[in-house]
């Protein structure tokens, strides 16, 4: 007895491989050749395959691919979250150059869990991502140094690459590229604009013992008050982690303790600066004509604020990373590269000659 035709017999099917190597007028095996990359084929078969995919909107069975040992080459970006603008901006290199290499570009956030980390990069492992790119301020004790040690090492086995972007290196015994940006020199720099007019009293905000990120820019900071013969003053140095609101927080305690004994400020980033930016103008106090501001990242919102700040090449830091890991051609090398930074002058600062009032 004949089958009833059923309404699903009406909707349109997905073309297959078959369909593609009909139109083209070449055998199966050809196209999937073709099509994984394996096969040196003439131009002119290549054109005609192409082409029939195009016309058919042929989409490659993901699954069968993996069955095959096929699999889209990939890069991997692991970061604490998607939501922070720093992070945002480096992802986005990551994928500007994976497109441009021809590769899928893979996210994982970790909410800067170790565990989640860990399970991660497993993950990525497991789908074969040619490059892990790690991003994020950390703490570099010895239990990070043996994880990341432990990571390259086993990606490198894997066949796959470890790039640490924006973080420390771990030593030349240990398989992993090093993308870094001058924390150091760019923290000295945008002090020595603030030492430079007239400012002696600079209040640091975003003190973080033990993190690699507050912990090199407060050197930077600390290495312009030697250059310039300034007394170093423990005091003016505020502990708060570098989101906005903590800035805000920081800054409203700071103003509460008592007369203002300072003239400057200079937040460990430019999230920290908006926040204390706006607990200054609750007070009444004028950027810059009483007080004077700069940040650091130079992420777009500083340019709404008019803040003085330091440039990160947060999209090239995520470029080079995967260029690097893709240059490298053989996983588990050792590479160290650091970019410069330089100070972006806006209007938040300006020249001090008079001490400090109260208030």
């Amino acid at each position: 007895m004949p089958r009833r035709a059923t309404p699903e017999d009406d909707r349109p099917r997905p073309s297959t491989i078959r369909d593609v190597a009909r139109r083209a007028g070449v055998s199966v095996a050809t196209v999937s050749r073709i099509l994984s990359g394996s096969y040196p084929s003439a131009p002119a078969t290549r054109s005609k395959v192409m082409r029939a995919v195009r016309e058919l909107d042929y989409v490659a069975n993901a699954h069968a691919r993996g069955l095959a040992g096929v699999r889209p080459k990939s890069v991997a970006i692991v970061v604490n979250s998607v939501v922070s603008p720093h992070y945002a901006h480096v992802a986005q290199g990551v994928q500007d150059q994976a497109v441009r290499e021809g590769r899928l570009c893979i996210v994982g956030t970790t909410g800067g869990d170790p565990e989640r980390e860990l399970a991660t990069v497993q993950l990525m492992r497991e789908e074969h991502a040619e490059a892990v790119i790690l991003v994020g301020n950390i703490v570099a004790d010895g239990a990070y140094r043996e994880r990341m040690a432990g990571y390259a090492r086993a990606l490198a086995l894997a066949g796959s690459q470890l790039v640490l972007c924006g973080r420390p290196p771990l030593g030349d015994d240990v398989p992993a590229i090093v993308v870094q940006y001058d924390n150091v020199g760019g923290a000295h720099a945008i002090t020595s604009h603030l030492l430079s007019a007239g400012h002696r009293r600079i209040l640091f905000l975003g003190r973080r013992d033990g993190y690699t990120t507050p912990e090199s820019r407060i050197a930077g900071y600390r290495q312009a008050l030697a250059a310039h013969r300034v007394p170093h003053d423990p005091a003016l140095e505020v502990e708060g982690t570098m989101e906005r609101d903590e800035g805000y927080r920081m800054m409203r305690e700071r103003l509460a303790d008592g007369p203002r004994d300072f003239t400057a400020v200079f937040a460990v980033n430019d999230q920290i600066a908006a926040g204390a930016r706006q607990a200054l103008r609750e007070r009444g106090l004028r950027i810059p004509a009483d007080v004077s501001l700069a940040g650091f990242d130079d992420l777009p919102p500083a340019a709404d604020i008019d803040l003085t700040t330091v440039h990160v090449p947060h999209e090239e830091l995520g470029r080079t990373a995967v260029r690097l890991a893709l240059e490298s051609g053989t996983p588990g090398v050792s590479r160290h590269v650091m970019l410069g930074t330089h100070i972006v002058v806006r209007d938040s600062v300006s020249t001090h000659l008079e001490e400090p009032p109260a208030g």
